[in-house]
């Protein structure tokens, strides 16, 4: 029986925590961040939880 594989482009942008939610980095902190105020970029810095909408989409690519 072949092995199941994790998405490799998953793994690499999403984290579990112990409680069993799932990390995710802020969007739109890449580019073009010269028309952006200083607060707008500050406030997209860190991480969020995945919502739930979004949550059996995400546990599908990390095969959990």
């Amino acid at each position: 029986m072949p092995s199941v594989k994790t998405n490799s482009g998953a793994k690499k942008r999403f984290k579990i925590t112990g409680s069993g939610k799932i990390k995710r980095k802020q969007a739109f902190k890449n580019h073009i961040l010269t028309k952006k105020t200083t607060k707008q970029k500050r406030n997209l810095t860190g991480f969020t939880m995945v919502s739930e909408s979004d949550m059996p989409r995400v546990r599908a690519l990390l095969k959990i």
